[in-house]
């Protein structure tokens, strides 16, 4: 009798065991994704929305970058670099009018290369260089993709049309942020500078 009882009384005692196991490891879970979700922001959305909504695989791939590109160092830019970059970015602004093709391919090349002189990887496949910039960018990345997108839209319809104005706005917010995005290594002397966020054009 003695036996059954304890046999019972291990039982209950696993089976009590192995529910709050089941538990932890949910919240954890939660906490992870709540933890995601924060970080990365409308990037989490789209990532999900690509993964038909499947929440496991969404958490695993923007683990998987964190993991890659979190540890990544910011490289500093001068002055010189800084002031190249506007020049660069307010032709094009001004060209996009008269060719918007042109202003987008533009675009994306410009922040491409920033990108890379900000350290981020220079000759990754463009999803790959959108996922580095996704981990430090989160909220601003998406304007990377909306101009790589509407480049290819706009030479195929050379009207300068509201999807094509606002993939150029919000490559303008990442190309902001890129710019004074500040450096996670010490720069030389003669490298640190501060620089001005381009003035915005309506």
């Amino acid at each position: 009798m003695f036996t059954i009882l304890l046999i019972a009384g291990l039982g209950v005692v696993l089976a009590v065991a192995v529910g709050l196991a089941f538990r932890f490891r949910q919240e954890v879970a939660d906490r992870d994704g709540e933890d995601l979700q924060g970080r990365f922001g409308p990037e989490y959305d789209r990532t999900l929305a690509r993964r038909r909504g499947d929440v496991r695989t969404t958490r695993r791939e923007l683990r998987v970058r964190l993991k890659r590109y979190a540890q990544l160092q910011v490289l500093p830019l001068d002055r010189a670099a800084r002031e190249h970059y506007l020049a660069r970015w307010t032709a094009l602004e001004e060209d996009f009018s008269a060719d918007p093709g042109r202003a987008l391919d533009a675009a994306e090349v410009l922040l491409t290369e920033l990108a890379a002189e900000r350290g981020y990887p220079a000759q990754a496949p463009f999803e790959d260089l959108a996922a580095a910039l996704s981990v430090h960018h989160a909220r601003r990345v998406h304007g990377y993709r909306r101009v790589h997108e509407a480049a290819r839209a706009a030479h195929a319809d050379h009207r300068v049309t509201e999807d094509a104005r606002a993939a150029l706005l919000s490559a303008g917010a990442l190309f902001d942020s890129l710019l004074t995005a500040r450096s996670s290594v010490s720069a030389p002397p003669a490298r640190r500078a501060a620089g001005a966020v381009r003035p915005r054009v309506s």
